[in-house]
């Protein structure tokens, strides 16, 4: 799925759905849009002139999609609408869908329109602005270049402005239209009715900010400039706007078109045909070989290798898998050959949620955007209104009519509020867009404001700061003991257990060696577990066991041990032939980069938090070593929302990083909620960002990211505003051209859709997790 293209979706109570609508050339065509929309009954409709999106959601017993395209093109745009049949096995990669198809149309048509306005809109102007060239009866040659430039060029101004008018509304391109359109029709009356198309009739031209001089009579490059202006500002804004959506539409198609399958064969045997990806089902079978993409989400069955996952979540260090381990779909397979079975396809499968959620970020509207869009909604009377003032005043102030009407149509023009309606959404596209590709999902804009306000972070431990996995985090062995041997004896005992810290040394003894076999295994409930390995009778287990089998355990390991479990680990002793010969110390370990996360945020000026129902001893070993001060252990889901709403209660402005099923209605209370993609689709549910690659090092750079983006949107925002309020006063007193109008609207456009492209640049501190 791309950002452009039309998607559903449906819960239980309403239906969701993704319309592409053409013909939007402001932000008061989105405004007026949503605003009949969201007349309908149970419809809630949010709709985004940067992405060309309208996102709805209805009631599915009251409205059906044909019901909400005709909504649209009642106003007089087009939608598409959902495609139901669409079978994307007959496509190729490179198919366009139907809205990119709009796009690349849209373009082509702008691109074509400004070449030949430009190449006919430039002698005019030069033969206007320099009275050197200005030949005997130049100006009806300068007529016959700029009607072309001003009926076929500016066409799909007149077009909009009249559809919008027949609609009851006015937008930027009524106000580009009539201000073309009068400069065009004053200098048609100078020239057939006045004297302006007497031969030798001169024209001076200034590009100072001076008052317009009396005896101008002819504004034809006016308008041929300000429709080439208009049309430059449009087609790199609309290709400005094709690069910021290019992030989530890269990140969409990384998995490749076909899959090799494995089929059962008329003997039983395997059979591998290759197959389009469109076909592949749930439980399917299929092959990735090295350097080949992962088809699907899905599980190892057979094989094994390493997958790099940093172009989906972030994550720079590839992770082993092997028979039983998950795999993401459009990850890459570095070496060997692995089978995996597809647990889910389509629209079910990770990379899909995540372009789903990015789309529905992209469409949504923080308070600040919508106050911009009322105002850009109702901008355009107003703007009118003060275009009659303005020529009205300078009329009765006995000013030459030239000057009035220049002043009037430079008003009309230099007003045009497209700046006001790209200043969120583009940064917005742009922001979101590159943390996809970083593996940061940000959900809306709320969570850009939010982001702002925040002082502290509430971190979960296990599966957070912590790996989440048992290790064997020290060993302590008497003098005549050999530490391998240790891990050798202990291993192939615990190997034969499922318990979590046998799996943690199990799994050191894999590590250091071949582990041997056991013999007589048997496992007493609560206390370890006992067998024979290489002839010698070994027990692992805790202190009660060796006291039950009159086990030696020498003073220092006694020691060891006690200093173990008061850091908050767990020890075991290991024993054979009747004496303990060692203490392993095993721990649900920091990840490594906690400590350097942790940092970070207080670098962001957050203070850190841990909310935790582990013991009070381990919760404080663990936040002691990733430089945590504040400590709540102990405590049970409920007690975490309770510890939220306490922080909040106090004036904080908390969020809450976690990755449980315990940890979703902390997150859903935060004023910001983090989740690991690693862990629960229901805490991924309840969170504003979601960190894909389960690495708390990404949390500082969400937070950086979306700042920065809000940061953006204020600056783009602000500089909308100003250019406005600083440009109408200097327009209707007369010192702004209209030339100079069309060219300075133009390029404000251009400039707030650039300056949001700056984000693609962002990088995270981690700079290798960079995709």
């Amino acid at each position: 799925m791309t950002a452009t293209e039309v998607t559903s979706g449906s819960s239980a109570d309403q239906t969701s759905v993704e319309l592409a609508v053409t013909g939007m050339t402001c932000a008061a065509c989105a405004a007026r849009i949503e605003k009949r929309l969201n007349r309908l009954p149970g419809v809630e409709a949010t709709v985004n002139y940067a992405t060309e999106t309208a996102y709805v959601r209805f009631d599915a017993a009251a409205q059906t999609p044909s019901d909400l395209v005709a909504t649209v093109e009642s106003l007089g745009y087009g939608a598409l609408a959902p495609t139901v049949n669409r079978d994307p096995s007959t496509e190729s990669a490179d198919t366009l869908s139907p809205a990119e198809a709009a796009t690349e149309r849209h373009l082509a048509e702008l691109r074509q329109r400004l070449q030949v306005s430009a190449a006919l809109s430039l002698p005019a102007l030069a033969l206007s602005m320099i009275p050197a060239l200005q030949f005997r009866y130049w100006q009806w040659l300068v007529l016959t270049l700029v009607s072309p430039v001003v009926v076929w060029g500016a066409l799909p101004f007149h077009r909009a402005g009249w559809k919008n008018l027949r609609h009851g509304g006015a937008t930027m391109d009524t106000l580009i239209s009539v201000g073309t359109l009068a400069a065009y029709g004053y200098s048609l009356w100078s020239l057939f009715l006045g004297h302006a198309g007497e031969a030798g009739m001169a024209m001076e031209f200034s590009l100072t900010v001076s008052r317009s001089a009396a005896g101008h009579h002819l504004y034809l490059e006016v308008a041929a400039a300000v429709t080439t202006f208009i049309l430059a500002g449009r087609y790199f804004e609309a290709r400005a706007k094709r690069r910021a959506g290019a992030a989530l539409r890269s990140l969409m198609n990384l998995a490749g078109p076909d899959v090799v399958v494995i089929e059962a064969g008329p003997t039983g045997a395997g059979i591998e045909r290759r197959v389009p990806i469109a076909q592949l089902s749930v439980g399917d079978r299929f092959v990735v070989r090295p350097g080949e993409k992962v088809a699907t989400d899905g599980v190892v069955e057979a094989g094994s290798s390493a997958i790099d996952a940093s172009l989906v979540t972030g994550e720079s260090v590839p992770v082993e898998v092997g028979p039983g381990d998950p795999v993401i779909g459009a990850t890459l397979n570095v070496h060997g050959r692995l089978v995996v079975r597809a647990t889910r396809v389509g629209a079910d499968t990770a990379l899909a949620q995540v372009g789903r959620l990015v789309s529905q970020a992209q469409a949504g509207k923080a308070a600040i955007q919508r106050l911009a869009d009322r105002v850009a909604a109702v901008f355009v009377p107003v703007v009118f209104g003060l275009s009659a003032l303005t020529l009205g005043f300078w009329l009765w102030r006995g000013e030459p009519a030239s000057m009035a009407f220049s002043a009037a149509v430079a008003v009309l023009i230099i007003a045009c509020p497209c700046a006001l309606g790209l200043a969120t959404p583009t940064a917005l596209m742009v922001g979101t867009g590159r943390g996809a590709q970083l593996g940061i999902v940000i959900r809306g804009l709320e969570v850009l404001e939010n982001t702002r306000r925040i002082d502290t972070v509430a971190l979960d431990k296990t599966g957070t700061i912590t790996s989440g996995v048992m290790t064997v985090v020290g060993i302590v062995t008497t003098d005549d003991t050999d530490r391998a041997e240790v891990l050798r004896l202990a291993g192939a005992l615990e190997a034969a257990s499922e318990h979590p810290i046998a799996r943690a040394v199990a799994a050191a003894a894999r590590a250091a060696g071949a582990v041997p076999e056991v013999e007589d295994f048997t496992s007493q409930a609560g206390t370890g577990v006992e067998g024979t390995v290489e002839g010698r009778a070994v027990l692992v287990g805790r202190p009660i066991m060796m006291a039950d089998r009159d086990v030696m355990v020498p003073e220092r390991l006694d020691q060891a041990r006690a200093e173990a479990e008061a850091d908050g680990r767990t020890a075991v002793l290991v024993a054979w032939n009747g004496r303990a010969r060692a203490v392993l110390a095993v721990a649900d370990s920091p990840k490594p980069s906690s400590s350097v996360a942790i940092s970070r945020l207080r670098a962001l000026g957050l203070t850190p938090i841990l909310i935790t129902g582990d013991n009070a001893i381990s919760a404080r070993a663990v936040a002691a070593a990733v430089g945590i001060d504040q400590v709540n252990a102990g405590v049970l889901p409920a007690g975490k929302v309770d510890v939220i709403r306490q922080l909040q209660a106090e004036g904080k402005v908390v969020a809450m990083v976690g990755d449980g099923v315990n940890d979703a209605a902390a997150l859903a209370q935060a004023d910001l909620g983090l989740a690991m993609g690693t862990g629960a689709d229901v805490a991924i549910e309840a969170s504003d960002l979601t960190l894909m690659a389960g690495d708390l090092a990404a949390a500082a750079d969400a937070i950086r990211l979306a700042r920065r983006t809000l940061a953006v949107i204020k600056g783009n925002l602000f500089w909308a505003f100003a250019y406005n309020v600083a440009a109408l006063p200097l327009a209707a007193s007369g010192y702004l051209n209209p030339v100079i109008a069309g060219g300075a609207m133009a390029l404000s456009s251009v400039f707030v859709v650039s300056n949001s492209l700056r984000l693609r640049r962002f990088q995270p501190l981690s700079g290798a997790r960079a995709a």
